[in-house]
């Protein structure tokens, strides 16, 4: 059965779209990453305090994330916020080095290079909804390049087309007197009697 060309061009715009999700949170990390350079070069330097470290259970589904609370003043007004902890997590009372985005103070890069917030999160699910997407477009796609393999096409419409020409068998005519056919076994059978 051939399948209509639009479920074919369907799965391969599967493919690039999982592969452009994909490719997001790595994009993300990278712009995060640079931002955090721009910050340290260009942000206001000042001293936060954690104030408090949380864990929150992720359920069945998934693990625990901690999240450190930082306290830290700027003009001299007091701000809060919050920075996950992924590569490292510092206990509570620990002052920590910051530099802080003249725009928005609740922007900042730690001197560990952790950004303020949870930043990424969105891309991040987006990222595996794309590595189900591309793997099912790369396999819906081979699969149909398999079934349409010109080669195979063409052999089969030539051996349906033979099978068409050849000759059909006629039905069986009575051999001799018309009396019926004996054939020839180990015993001798007389059709006649």
């Amino acid at each position: 059965m051939r399948r209509p060309l639009w479920l074919s061009l369907a799965y391969v715009l599967l493919a690039v779209a999982g592969g452009a999700l994909l490719w997001l949170p790595f994009h993300t990390q990278m712009a995060l990453d640079d931002w955090g350079v721009t910050l340290r070069e260009r942000g206001t330097p000042a001293q936060a305090t954690v104030v408090d470290q949380v864990t929150e259970s992720g359920g069945n589904r998934s693990s625990s994330s901690r999240t450190m609370y930082f306290s830290y003043a700027v003009d001299g007004r007091t701000h809060s916020q919050e920075v996950p902890c992924f590569e490292v997590c510092r206990a509570a009372g620990t002052e920590v080095p910051i530099w802080v985005n003249p725009a928005d103070p609740n922007d900042f890069v730690t001197d560990f290079g952790q950004l303020s917030g949870h930043r990424g999160r969105v891309q991040g699910v987006l990222g595996v909804v794309g590595l189900f997407a591309l793997g099912a477009g790369v396999v819906l796609t081979l699969s149909r390049i398999r079934r349409a393999r010109p080669g195979d096409r063409a052999g089969r419409a030539s051996h349906d087309a033979a099978r068409r020409d050849r000759p059909r068998r006629a039905a069986p005519t009575p051999v001799g007197d018309g009396r019926g056919y004996t054939g020839r076994g180990k015993r001798k059978r007389n059709a006649g009697r």
